[in-house]
């Protein structure tokens, strides 16, 4: 690991923990890349000149890949970062980490179900809305089947740990909306092209997937508000039909938002009359339980009180704590 100040140590064990911990045993690619930068000074030095929100493994990796159609090594990302470095800061000032991966909706289903229905859904960091689709999708929880309403879109697949309470449908939905800093379009090729860069190379079925659950949104695409979760969220909430039970929930959003701004967002979902799942990495919501650390899980939280269960970050697999 090279650093030569502080700024840059913190990049540098950013990048090696990434590597060890989340692409391990998922993309060996960024797991190489990411210990690789974390012992380059060069690329440490480009990663420490950009605004501290633009300094995820994810998005690095990510833009190179937009700019050269393949995801990077080492050698083509050097290259970049010394002949392109232009082009590659525009990239990634322009683009966020909005990786909408629709497994992450067999996480939440189980939960979800547990709701009177019909459901009226705001997701908070929607991206392009992938996540809204949950009664769209079929499941497979290790041979449980439920079948979604749309019988083109992706089958998701995930295992369940523990007693997870599978219900005997996909839930109802009446009403859906997200909300959004920058809103990708379904039907922009640029902005699918995006989400494509931001698949990890070696995830197998990953990019099918995202392909099946774009042509699904784009069938009945839903609505993404462009607007900022801290003083944007109300006024969405009360676009919901009142015959519904409106909930409100997140996945791997809030470790992009500071720390104090988190708990004006907790603040203002606590003042609305809704149920709340939040889907985060332990810690970014105050939770009971800290076990989900060891698994490299998130920890999902119904009303920022209540773990329900610890989540594989891309959707295989769920294990409930009740």
């Amino acid at each position: 690991m090279v650093a030569t100040s502080a700024d840059e140590a913190e990049i540098a064990a950013e990048y090696l923990a990434f590597g060890r911990q989340e692409a391990r045993g998922r993309s060996p690619a960024y797991e190489a890349l990411a210990e690789s930068v974390a012992s380059d000074a060069a690329l440490v030095s480009f990663v420490a000149s950009l605004p501290y929100a633009k300094r995820q493994p994810n998005l690095l990796f990510a833009a190179a890949r937009y700019l050269l159609g393949a995801p990077a090594g080492l050698p083509q990302l050097r290259d970049l970062v010394s002949g392109s470095r232009a082009e590659l800061t525009e990239v990634m000032l322009t683009h966020r980490t909005q990786t909408n991966e629709p497994a992450r909706c067999a996480t939440l289903l189980p939960a979800l179900a547990q709701f009177p229905q019909p459901l009226a859904l705001i997701e908070v960091g929607a991206s392009a809305g992938l996540t809204l689709l949950v009664d769209r999708y079929s499941y497979d929880y290790a041979g449980y089947r439920l079948t979604g309403h749309d019988p083109d879109a992706p089958i998701l697949r995930c295992e369940p740990r523990g007693p997870v309470p599978l219900p005997p449908a996909v839930p109802g939905v009446a009403w859906r909306a997200g909300l959004d800093l920058n809103p990708l379009d379904v039907n922009n090729a640029a902005d699918m092209r995006w989400l494509s860069c931001l698949v990890w190379p070696g995830e197998g079925d990953r990019q099918e997937r995202l392909a099946l659950a774009i042509a699904a949104a784009r069938r009945d695409p839903p609505v993404v508000h462009r607007g900022d979760l801290l003083t944007d969220l109300p006024a969405l909430a009360a676009q919901a039909p009142a015959d519904a039970t409106l909930v409100i929930y997140h996945t791997s959003v809030l470790t992009y938002v500071a720390p104090g701004e988190r708990w004006r967002f907790f603040t203002a979902v606590a003042g609305l009359e809704a149920a709340w799942l939040s889907n985060e990495v332990p810690g970014t919501v105050p939770d009971v339980d800290s076990a989900a650390r060891a698994e490299s899980a998130a920890v999902l939280i119904r009303d920022g009180r209540t773990p329900l269960a610890h989540t594989d970050p891309h959707g295989t697999w769920l294990r409930w704590l009740g």
